[in-house]
């Protein structure tokens, strides 16, 4: 698996469910094993993309807290 990141994703200003929503559209376009990254501002992502991914069977690679600023990796495991 590579982990050259395909799509980036930037999501500030978006609300809950937007940022989960407009992830899982990028994450169905990705092939297996494909990554991408996503840039969110609220904070409810904090527990919804790691829930989201969960739940969906995708890989949380990375979990990045900024300053009012969170970035994430997921990679797309099912096909």
């Amino acid at each position: 698996m590579s982990d050259e990141i395909k799509t980036v994703l930037d999501l500030r200003g978006l609300l809950c469910p937007m940022p989960v929503v407009k992830l899982a559209k990028a994450v169905k376009g990705l092939a297996a094993g494909e990554l991408v990254e996503a840039t969110a501002s609220d904070p409810g992502v904090l527990a919804d993309i790691p829930a989201w991914c969960k739940s969906t069977g995708n890989e949380l690679v990375k979990m990045e807290k900024g300053d009012k600023v969170f970035t994430f990796v997921v990679r797309k495991l099912a096909g």
